[in-house]
C-alpha cells in the first residue's frame, strides 16, 4: 500500500465528513484545525500526513482481520515508528497484530507493547483511561511543554509516551508529569530528543 499524499488525505478526510453530515462550513473550520495542528507539530504536515495515514492503515487491517483485535489495540505512530499497545487475552492475536503492523508501506520500526492478559476488568480500564486523561492535561498545561508532539497510551498502569521532544528538559518534564500520578506503575518513553 503506498501511502497517500496531503492532497489524496485532505480529500479523503472532506468526503467522510460531508458522508457523515457535516456542513461544509464544519468541513472547513475541522480541515483548518486539522492542518493549524500539524503544521505546529515538530514533525511537519507531510510527516504528520503520513504517521496518519500509516495508523489508518494499521487499523483496517486489524478490523479486517480481527474485529477483536481492532477493538483491543490501538497504535500511534511518528515518523515511521508504530507503537502498539493494548491488551489481548491470546498470544497468537499479539504476533499477528505485530504482523500486520509490518504490512504496511512506510513502516520503519514497530515496537511491540501489546500485553497477553488472563483478564482485564472495568475498573483497570477506567483507572487507564484517568491517568492518560490527566497526563494529557499536565502536559497541554504545562508552559514549558509542547504537548501536541506527544501521544499517550496507559496499559495496565503503565504509560507509554511517543512522538518528539524540543530538548532533554521538556522530555524530562513530560516523564515527571506522568511519574507523579496516581496509579502509574511505570513510564516507557518512545519520544525521540529533536536535533
Amino acid at each position: 500500500m503506498a501511502v497517500p499524499g496531503p492532497r489524496t488525505l485532505m480529500v479523503a478526510i472532506l468526503a467522510a465528513a460531508l458522508t457523515y453530515g457535516c456542513s461544509p462550513v464544519e468541513v472547513a473550520v475541522g480541515a483548518g484545525a486539522a492542518t493549524g495542528v500539524a503544521a505546529s507539530q515538530e514533525r511537519g504536515i507531510l510527516t504528520s500526513a503520513k504517521d496518519t495515514a500509516i495508523s489508518f492503515q494499521i487499523q483496517e487491517l486489524w478490523f479486517r482481520t480481527n474485529h477483536e483485535m481492532f477493538g483491543k489495540l490501538s497504535t500511534s505512530v511518528s515518523e515511521g515508528r508504530a507503537l502498539l499497545t493494548g491488551k489481548v487475552q491470546d498470544p497468537e492475536m499479539r504476533v499477528e497484530a505485530v504482523k500486520l503492523a509490518w504490512q504496511v508501506d512506510g513502516i520503519a520500526e514497530v515496537i511491540n507493547e501489546i500485553e497477553v492478559v488472563n483478564t482485564g476488568s472495568l475498573v483497570d480500564s477506567a483507572r487507564d483511561f484517568w491517568i492518560t486523561t490527566q497526563l494529557r492535561g499536565h502536559l497541554t498545561f504545562d508552559k514549558d511543554i509542547r504537548s501536541i508532539n506527544y501521544s499517550i497510551d496507559t496499559v495496565n498502569g503503565t504509560v507509554f509516551l511517543m512522538g518528539i521532544a524540543r530538548d532533554q528538559a521538556e522530555l524530562d518534564r513530560v516523564t515527571n508529569h506522568a511519574r507523579n500520578l496516581a496509579y502509574v506503575r511505570r513510564v516507557v518513553s518512545y519520544v525521540r530528543v529533536a536535533a
